[in-house]
This record gives structure tokens, sequence and C-alpha cells, in this order.
């Protein structure tokens, strides 16, 4: 019988997904992504080979395994292209085995236009730290019912024609009320027309495709991007991205049955990081050598895959993965760069906060009451010894497991997964999520 796993982030994002759901796909025959656009950013270390991916899925890295790109996720054709012949030219077996479902909204010049006249006119306390990448953009046309979509790219006479009124609009928007430059309708045409040349070969009914798979009792790997907490519903709002990061988002952004799913795995940082604004309770130091932040920062080489940007440092935030694990039903926890933490004298878990004279156990909701918390810190001791590499529990310090072992009981969630490195087999594995 076909066992499926949706693999999420339940932070802030950037926690480690991609290796893992590499690492799982050894047990899987198909990889679908269900959310998010080209601001995603997973590395994959396999041997000597480093695979930086936005939006093809992690399992592309594995020979024979299908990878689809569902309807859930915001599609710039551009993008996609030119990463398959990054793939390709490595070896990589790509047209072959990956599908585009025809209900992709698409992503086009005049989004990201829009996304960086808008973050630019903004004054800095109220910057989003939004990728500039048009994924915002893409998605209000989507839900404003205006948006084009990949099957639109087929019908060219349908195309042009909504493309100009779409275009009009956005236009007046970027010249009359951002004081940017307009997008030239002609270019934008001629473009997509020719790239829906090339990526037709690759569209398919990804919800059909999936259901014959199933049915046929092959394991699909859901893959999330972004993380719980950049939800757009349940996350820090408005500092967010724009799509729904959460488990059950995979039903509807692949055209599957929530039946389908049958095991949640949480990625989870063993500390915390964020990137661009927004409130982060449990923050720290990353610029002064010596502090715990910048151990985190320049150890866990914490810059964003995507932008480039130095990452947030902060410590392990129980609360908020309590809040995390409830919206997505997660079922077991993978805690990933256990490593960085190695050498600290001492760590801290935020277990809650005090706002407004209570004690709360849960991470708010909105991030106007997350930037009021004060955090509740609880301090066990740390180890000197290096984690690096371990495959075993029982290889890990006796504080390190320590330390593991009361993430579990103050999130209520069991650890069966532990990445202790880059590589596919630096992984300790207590319960697999195929086998659960």
């Amino acid at each position: 019988m076909a066992k499926n796993v949706v693999v999420v982030g339940t932070q802030w994002g950037d926690e480690g997904k991609g290796k893992i759901v590499d690492w799982l796909t050894d047990n899987a025959q198909g990889v679908v992504r269900f959310q998010g656009g080209h601001n995603a950013g997973h590395t994959l270390v396999v041997g000597e080979r480093e695979y930086k991916l936005n939006l093809v899925p992690s399992g592309i890295v594995r020979d024979g395994v299908q990878c689809y790109i569902g309807n859930g996720v915001v599609l710039d054709i551009q993008h996609l292209l030119a990463e398959i012949k990054i793939l390709e030219e490595g070896g990589l077996d790509v047209r072959s085995r990956l599908k585009v479902s025809p209900g992709c909204p698409l992503i086009l010049p005049y989004h990201s236009a829009i996304d960086k006249a808008r973050e630019a006119a903004k004054c800095a306390d109220q910057k989003i730290g939004t990728t500039g990448k048009g994924i915002g953009p893409a998605y209000e046309d989507k839900v404003a019912r205006r948006g084009l979509r990949v099957y639109d790219l087929f019908n060219p006479e349908r195309f042009a024609a909504k493309l100009k009124e779409v275009m009009e609009y956005h236009n007046f928007i970027l010249t009359k009320m951002l004081g940017a430059e307009p997008v030239s309708y002609e270019a934008v045409l001629e473009q997509a027309l020719a790239n829906a040349e090339q990526i037709k070969p690759l569209v398919a009914d990804v919800s059909a495709a999936i259901y014959e798979s199933n049915k046929a009792g092959q394991n699909l790997l859901f893959e999330g991007a972004q993380g719980t907490l950049l939800d757009i519903d349940h996350g820090t709002y408005p500092f967010v991205t724009s799509s729904n990061c959460v488990a059950g988002q995979a039903a509807a952004g692949a055209g599957v049955g929530p039946g389908m799913l049958h095991y949640v795995l949480g990625i989870t940082k063993a500390y915390c990081t964020r990137v661009g604004g927004g409130p982060f309770p449990s923050e720290l130091d990353i610029d002064t050598a010596g502090c715990p932040g910048h151990q985190m920062s320049t150890k866990g080489k914490e810059f964003g895959t995507v932008t480039g940007r130095k990452r947030r440092c902060g410590w392990f935030d129980a609360a908020a993965l309590r809040r995390s694990a409830r919206i997505n039903g997660v079922t077991g926890l993978c805690i990933t760069k256990l490593d960085v933490l190695d050498g600290l004298e001492e760590l801290h878990i935020c277990t809650g906060y005090k706002l407004d004279g209570k004690v709360l156990d849960l991470l708010p909701i909105g991030a106007d009451e997350v930037a009021r918390c004060e955090p509740i810190y609880e301090t066990i001791p740390g180890w000197k010894e290096t984690t690096f590499g371990a495959k075993r529990w029982e290889d890990l310090p006796a504080t390190a497991q320590a330390y593991l072992d009361r993430i579990q009981t103050l999130c209520e969630i069991p650890i069966d997964i532990v990445s202790t490195g880059p590589e596919r087999d630096e992984t300790i594995l207590k319960r697999h999520p195929f086998a659960a």
C-alpha cells in the first residue's frame, strides 16, 4: 500500500528541508512541490556536488524519481527553464521526469516590477523583506481572478487579450501610484509565447498523475517551501510569504484529497533563524564575535539560498513550535544543524512568553502581538564534543541527547530524525516516516 509523507518547515523557513527531502526520496517514487515559487531555496549536497533548487522538486537528484510541480505553485517559466538547463548541464535527466500542472499561475515580468517598486516605497520598519521575484503580486492576481495560468499560453489569441487587459491595470499602478517605469506589453507577450513552446512537453495533469501513482502503490513525498511561521494565514502577518506553507496546503496545491496525506514531518533547526523583517522573540546578536548568535550565524553559514542575505539567529523557540505542530498536525520532527551548537557552554530554550502580565505557552497570532512578547527561557548545559556526522543516537553526547529530549517533551512531538551534517548519510534515524 502506498505511503505518502508531507515535509514542512516549522519555523521561518530555511530549516534544511531540501536535504531531508532528498534523503527520504530513497523510499519514494515521486516528489511534489505544492506551494510557493522560485523564492524557495533548497540546497542539496551529494558527494562533492552541490545543487541549489528553487522550483524543481528536490527529488530530481535521485535517478528514476518522478517530480511534479502542482497547481499551488506560482510559476516563472523563464526561471524554470534556466534551472532545468543548469541541472542538465550537471548531468541530470530532468525533462523526462518533470511534470508541470497546467493550473499553475504564471509569474510575469510586471509581477516582479510591482514587487520591487512596492518594497522600495516602504519605510525601513515596514519592509517585508520580499525577494522581489513577483511571488506576492502573482498570488494577488490569482485571488483577484485576473491571473494568467499555464494553460492560457496554449491559446495565443486568448492569452494576448488577457495579458493586454491585466498589463494595463498593472502599468497604471506602476506609473501612477509607485512612480516606476511601465513594462512593455510586446516584450512580455513575445517572451511568454516563446517560453510556451519550450514548456509544453512538460505540462500534464499533475493531479491525475499523482492519483494514478498512488493507486499503483507508489510512495509520494510532498515538499513544502518556506516555513509555517511565514504562512499567509498562520504566520507573523504581515511579515509573511504569500502562500499557505502548512501541511494542509499539500492537498489543495497538488489536487489530492487530504486522506492521501499519511505522515507529516516537521523540519526544525536546533535553534531559530529568520530572513527579512518581522518579529523574532528569541533573536540574538549575530555580529559580536564570541556570542552564541555569532556562532550560529558563522558556523551555520546562515545566508539565504535565494537572496544571499544574512539570516537573523536566535535560541530555539518551543512555544512557536507548539503552534506550528498543531497547525500542521505534525507526526514527527526532524532536527537539523545540531552540530552548530557544539561547544556552547549553556543553551537556552524559549518555553513561552510574558505579554501584558500573562504567561503564554503558544506563539500569539499576528506580528503586532508577537513583537510585544518577552521570551521566557529555560537554561540547560551545552556540550563540548562534536555531533557533526553522527549516525546513531548513541553517538551523541549525553547533554546533546538531553537537549533533544527536552525539545520533545516541551513540544509534545517525537523526534524521529536528527540531521548532523549536509551529506545524506549524516543522519540519525529513530523512526522512518515511510514505515511509521
